[in-house]
């Protein structure tokens, strides 16, 4: 799941934030309805302290600027940039996410 509100932001995908909802340039979106994710492709994500479990059975924990998730990969977020274990990274610029 995204920075903050949305989804992971997949390789060569830009999506926006604009109050609740987050927009994706491959047409899905995602709405934050309390701590729960709901997108626009039938998937959903729940959070619960640190801990998002997401409706494929995957989970993610967030410790410091750190997100471990349940694959083994991880995420770390230095200032405006998210930098993934398997080298992609992202950035982030005002309310937009731009992944390489």
């Amino acid at each position: 799941m995204l920075v903050a509100l949305g989804p992971a932001v997949a390789f060569g995908q830009s999506c926006q934030q604009v109050g609740n909802s987050v927009i994706c340039d491959n047409g899905t979106s995602y709405q934050k309805v309390g701590d729960t994710i709901i997108g626009s492709d039938g998937s959903s994500s729940q959070r619960v302290g640190n801990t998002r479990i997401n409706s494929d059975g995957s989970s993610s924990q967030q410790i410091g600027n750190t997100r471990i998730n349940s694959d083994g990969s991880s995420s770390q977020r230095v200032g405006n940039s998210i930098i993934r274990s398997d080298g992609t990274s992202c950035q982030i610029i005002g309310n937009t996410t731009i992944c390489n």
